[in-house]
């Protein structure tokens, strides 16, 4: 049971508390009937100061669809630190409010000051391109879900490695578990940063800017958007934007039961032409979000249902 904690990286819980709150989420997607009034008069503030649609609206159907109540914002312009109100006097305040936070802000190093504030359950939903741990229990019980283990995977992490907060969250996460490999595909500039590799078992991955070739390797593809909020300089984007884009050709070149994800959105490095193939499974993946989202703020809320 995960009462009064915080979860600000995927290391704050461990592994056996991750698989406990993916088989709660599973349960919740066999048996929803149980859980529609666990959170009866407990409130949930959604603190998004930076843009989001998949993460915010996944925690407040959460939340409502375990009988709880959402406040918050969606836009930074629209709270008081607009005025110049500090983070931590907004976790203060809000914790007087909701029984659990969860906040999105577009500074790295956010979720960590943000949870020393809140005197409630504190749920990091992103700290600019530093870690996205639901997004990374989001993969998780994807991988799960379809692959039926977490260990003894080949996992390809492709396109924008440097600023994607979500491949940061995601390899170290399943490099947790045995025998994972990984394939680091991106163009130069763009590369795993240094600090997060030096985080991972020795030999553990290997570096290409090959999709094609290193499809036949893949037990799970990880694709990513070239996020241009996050470059300094427009025509960067612009050069880079187009180097990966998966198509039915190049899926051609991937196993049979190869499994497709993608943090979303998508802007076009995932073609439409293979969103019909029974391997690429993101929008099932934005799904599940949503139920381990549930899990997640059942155990950190102390709220047990029997299983």
């Amino acid at each position: 049971m995960l009462k009064s904690r915080y979860l600000v990286q995927p290391e704050d819980f461990s592994i056996e508390e991750i698989d406990n709150i993916i088989d709660i989420a599973h349960d919740i997607i066999e048996y929803p009937g149980k859980y529609a009034h666990a959170l009866d008069g407990k409130v949930l503030a959604t603190l998004f100061f930076e843009p989001s649609t998949r993460t915010r609206l996944s925690f407040e159907a959460a939340m409502n669809r375990l009988g709880g109540r959402v406040i918050g914002f969606s836009d930074s312009k629209s709270s008081s630190t607009s005025k110049g109100e500090s983070l931590e006097d907004t976790m203060r305040i809000v914790s007087g409010y909701a029984d659990i936070i969860a906040s999105r802000h577009p500074v790295a190093g956010a979720g960590q000051r943000a949870a020393d504030a809140a005197l409630v359950p504190f749920i990091n939903a992103g700290d600019g391109k530093n870690q996205h741990p639901t997004q990374t229990l989001t993969d998780l019980i994807t991988i799960k879900h379809y692959k039926g283990r977490l260990d003894n995977l080949t996992i390809g992490l492709c396109g924008d490695l440097k600023y994607g907060r979500t491949v940061h969250s995601l390899a170290k996460a399943m490099d947790r578990y045995e025998n994972v490999k990984f394939i680091f595909i991106s163009p130069e500039g763009l590369m795993m940063p240094e600090e997060t590799k030096r985080e991972l078992k020795p030999g553990c991955f290997e570096e290409t800017s090959n999709l094609k070739e290193s499809l036949p390797k893949l037990d799970i593809l990880y694709m990513t958007r070239l996020q241009e909020e996050r470059f300094e300089y427009k025509s960067k984007y612009e050069r880079l934007k187009d180097v990966y884009i998966l198509d039915k050709k190049k899926l051609e070149n991937a196993k049979e039961d190869t499994i497709v994800l993608h943090p979303l959105p998508r802007v076009n490095e995932i073609s439409t032409d293979v969103d019909d193939d029974p391997r690429t499974v993101y929008f099932e993946q934005a799904k599940l979000g949503m139920y381990v989202r549930m899990a997640l703020i059942l155990e950190m809320l102390g709220v047990e249902i029997s299983r």
